[in-house]
């Protein structure tokens, strides 16, 4: 049977000072030894208490065969992990590729078989839409931040990695939902020093009112997927064979989150 832990009502103390300090006892009930009550009590207390980070355990007494008196200590952390530098913010609105078979308008056409129906499809062949690659607008951000060891715990780390590949599901950063996609983040320390926490992201601005060929009112967010369906059909000025667009989709191609999780505010 696991180890209960309860807090006591009685002795906790906290000192408010230029060096605050605070004391909680606990109560361990069903452990089997020093060990189990050692790993009952971390994995119940936490290891935040309010702006004071975890310290000490401290076993005091052995009150029966199974039942512990413990004494939990938190206080400021290290002055490295307090004096931690700000922030940092940087963006690249150097833009992303991506494969288009569709114009957004047809300038010019020439030679007598130039069909007006093709409606903006590119690259046509005589068989298939061939496309183009093209610069669209991608805005590219990352934030560097300082936390403390109590912040970056196993279960963050993996909060992080299940939010990677991501899409907003609430307003991030002045962006809409399903403009902004999470790539993940990176973390490195060095001794005694704050977690250096490096989150990567990229944006793109959602859509309305498209127009591929005659269909309209089309409407994408910036991290769904649009694709054309061409179908035969015959120009019947120049009595050539064409392919037209006959329908567009818009595909969810990645999942939606509580960007909230990473902690870094709104």
């Amino acid at each position: 049977m696991a180890a209960i832990v309860q807090e006591l009502f009685a002795g906790r103390t906290e000192t408010v000072s230029d060096k605050p300090k605070a004391e909680i006892p606990y109560i361990v009930m069903q452990a089997v030894d020093e060990a189990d009550v050692k790993a009952a009590v971390f994995a119940a207390i936490p290891s935040v208490y309010g702006f004071l980070i975890l310290r000490s355990v401290t076993i005091d007494e052995r009150i029966n065969s199974d039942t512990w008196k413990v004494t939990v200590s938190y206080d400021l952390p290290e002055p490295s992990q307090q004096e931690a530098p700000q922030p940092v913010f940087s963006f690249d609105t150097g833009g992303g590729t991506q494969h288009i078979t569709q114009s957004r308008q047809t300038v010019a056409r020439y030679g007598p078989a130039a069909s007006e129906a093709l409606g903006g499809a590119i690259g046509y062949d005589g068989e298939n839409v061939a496309g183009v690659d093209i610069t669209v607008p991608v805005y590219s951000f990352s934030e560097l931040h300082y936390l403390p060891d109590a912040l970056v715990t196993p279960a963050y780390k993996g909060t992080l990695f299940n939010l990677t590949g991501t899409v907003n599901n609430a307003p991030f950063r002045l962006l809409n939902a399903g403009e902004c996609l999470f790539l993940g983040a990176s973390g490195t320390k060095r001794g005694q020093d704050a977690w250096e926490m490096t989150y990567k992201f990229a944006a793109q601005p959602n859509r309305f009112n498209l127009q591929v060929g005659t269909i309209t009112a089309i409407a994408k967010k910036g991290w769904e997927y649009l694709w054309v369906q061409y179908g035969d059909d015959v120009d019947p000025t120049a009595k050539v064979l064409i392919k037209k667009p006959i329908a567009v989709y818009v595909e969810q191609v990645y999942d939606s989150a509580n960007f909230a999780l990473l902690g870094l505010g709104p």
